[in-house]
């Protein structure tokens, strides 16, 4: 899933934003980073739904936000399956930055 979203936000597709790849900040490595926007997209498999990998998330999430960052989270089966949808709700967060 993150193959077929990194296709779609690759190359300044998505309103010229440029995104970066498995980007590290801070302790983390983010699937998805642009700096101009200071916006993360994270694409989550099964493992999130784990209530201990949940817990996590919402800690990285706290963090990231008090880097000034904003987190877009979604599953591999949005990805997979409504991929314009992603995209759609991406393009919509971008167009306030």
């Amino acid at each position: 899933s993150e193959k077929i979203l990194w296709g779609k936000l690759r190359k300044k597709q998505i309103r010229g934003f440029r995104f970066r790849r498995q980007h590290p900040i801070w302790q983390f490595v983010v699937d998805f980073f642009c700096y101009e926007a200071m916006l993360v997209v994270e694409v989550d498999g099964a493992v999130h739904e784990d209530s201990y990998q949940a817990e996590r998330d919402v800690e990285r999430t706290r963090i990231l936000k008090a880097f000034g960052i904003t987190e877009l989270r979604f599953t591999n089966d949005q990805v997979i399956y409504h991929p314009d949808e992603v995209i759609r709700e991406i393009e919509e967060y971008l167009k306030t930055h």
